[in-house]
């Protein structure tokens, strides 16, 4: 796949992903682009279905929505907002350490720095990229399994691990593409290009992708 069929393919699945179901963090932006609770609710997702991260993250948030209001839960009130996500008794107690040292160093802000963000205990590349991108619309490239997937099964890259994906679409992916390329990927691996069978017969890109390790499709 070429520079300019990414382009393509991503122009075509902006106007497709509407009808499907928008990655929820994707979703919490368009209506509060904040960080903090992108960064929680991201923390919420993880090993978690978007089905039950989204009402998750609704439950806590009403509760409290920034650091300052989050220290003022205990950790059992925390586990009881966001059960069923899983490890949830982890992620309780990170939110609660998170929240204490964005108050202790960065005045409760949530800082704008991939470095620093991945400095926090339970915060990776994955969590950090969707910060700046989806909290501060700062253009990075975050690469969960579907964007390693889709992006080695299109033919753009050819990368093991999605460290190496990313490392890859930042040298290849030209820059104003990178916000848009994680919501658009995930939202075509949730819908239709599976990681066993892919559903090709009903993928609007299908015509960019190069199919590679696809060995049974529908």
């Amino acid at each position: 796949m070429t520079r300019q069929q990414v382009r393509e393919a991503l122009a075509i699945l902006q106007r497709e992903v509407p009808n499907w179901d928008v990655p929820v963090i994707t979703l919490m932006a368009q209506e509060h682009r904040d960080p903090y609770r992108v960064l929680i609710a991201t923390l919420l997702s993880l090993r978690t279905q978007d089905q039950t991260t989204g009402p998750a993250a609704q439950r806590l948030f009403a509760l409290a929505d920034t650091p300052e209001a989050m220290l003022k839960l205990d950790q059992k009130t925390i586990e009881r907002a966001i059960y069923p996500v899983g490890f949830y008794r982890n992620k309780a107690e990170q939110v609660l350490a998170i929240s204490q040292r964005l108050l202790d160093e960065f005045d409760g802000q949530v800082p704008d720095d991939i470095d620093v963000l991945t400095s926090f205990h339970g915060v990776g590349r994955k969590t950090a990229n969707l910060v700046l991108a989806e909290g501060y619309n700062i253009p990075a490239i975050c690469v969960d399994t579907h964007v390693h997937r889709i992006s080695n099964r299109w033919g753009y890259v050819k990368t093991k691990d999605p460290l190496g994906t990313e490392m890859a679409l930042r040298k290849k992916l030209p820059r104003d593409l990178w916000i848009t390329y994680n919501p658009m990927l995930v939202a075509l691996g949730q819908h239709c290009c599976k990681p066993t069978s892919p559903m090709c017969s009903q993928c609007p890109v299908a015509s960019f992708c190069k199919r590679v390790g696809v060995q049974r499709s529908r």
